[in-house]
């Protein structure tokens, strides 16, 4: 049977970040040094065929500290950052820990701890719940951050004194959703102090801007990316409002409906920052399978930034914890 022609546009840049990059090395290079297991706090990147790559290499990943013996081997805190609570809480039970945060995060959090020594109120936009947000708020005292996601957000928000007041953001958000709530604090709060260069990280912001460039020339489009993947779920929203009406999130290719192709002649097809090439190559080798394909990468820019992983990594020191 004739397969039915595909055109597959493959946004570029797509998939792997520096800093997921990095995390999953810490991970990997601390199990070489240190033998399993290695303990990780919280998913070390939103992904599962990470997770489960990791896991089965010799991590293991929990949610608290509690849930670590003390068999003093190393436990890592995930790529999205960890509130200033959690390495007071490893210290105090003396574990060796290895702290994997991404440092663009960890460049809010510096941020946000010297508006909070200037005296300044911080706004956080970002989104209840999310890890980075949890971290970044922990850096913090109580009260010291308000969090804020929408414009009715905005509307409904009051300081303590709107002439001495800062604001930052979660680094994988919509750049243009939070544009949007950027304007309405400068509206409302006209004293404002916003961060010298902007909080939203080069690896989200490239995405968008990719996906924005294939949006109108797709029928569909279709995301890999985890569904608790902020950056992932973010290029779904942004290729539907860059006109492709049609945008889906998937984990890797067995889960696919290939009816939801149905009539489309053209797919965009990208991944967040933490999911992995090979996922995107098995997509396009099963749909290969189904149709006529015809890739087209479509590239705005190439990305060339490395984060180090830590020295005690890096060097073949003796682990000092």
């Amino acid at each position: 049977m004739e397969k039915r022609p595909l055109t597959i546009l493959l946004s570029a840049p797509r998939g792997f970040c520096a800093g997921v990059d990095r995390a999953i090395q810490i991970v990997e290079k601390a199990i070489e040094k240190y033998g399993a297991p290695v303990y990780v706090r919280h998913e070390i990147v939103h992904n599962k065929f990470v997770v489960d790559g990791l896991r089965a290499k010799g991590a293991v990943f929990v949610e608290e500290l509690t849930e670590i013996p003390n068999d003093g081997q190393p436990v890592i805190f995930s790529a999205h950052g960890v509130a200033k609570a959690v390495p007071a809480e490893a210290k105090t039970r003396e574990m060796f820990y290895i702290d994997a945060t991404c440092p663009l995060v960890s460049k809010v959090h510096k941020e946000a701890e010297k508006h909070h020594e200037l005296g300044r109120q911080i706004i956080l936009i970002g989104h209840q719940g999310h890890p980075e947000v949890v971290g970044t708020m922990g850096q913090l005292p109580g009260g010291a951050v308000l969090l804020v996601e929408t414009l009715k957000d905005v509307a409904n928000l009051n300081v303590d004194d709107p002439h001495n007041i800062a604001f930052c953001t979660q680094t994988t958000l919509s750049v243009d959703d939070t544009a949007e709530v950027v304007d309405a604090l400068k509206k409302k709060y006209p004293h404002i102090i916003g961060p010298g260069k902007e909080d939203i990280c080069y690896a989200t912001t490239n995405r968008q801007a990719a996906v924005k460039a294939i949006a109108p020339r797709c029928d569909a489009l279709m995301v890999i990316g985890a569904p608790n993947s902020s950056n992932s779920n973010r290029l779904v929203e942004v290729g539907v409002a860059y006109g492709c009406n049609k945008a889906i999130l998937v984990q890797r290719a067995s889960e696919i409906d290939w009816k939801w192709l149905d009539g489309i002649n053209v797919m965009g097809l990208t991944a967040g920052a933490s999911a992995p090439d090979v996922l995107i190559d098995e997509v396009i080798s099963a749909a290969k399978e189904r149709f006529d394909v015809t890739v087209e990468e479509v590239a705005i820019t190439q990305e060339n930034v490395v984060f180090n992983i830590p020295r005690i990594l890096r060097d073949a020191e003796e682990r000092v914890a």
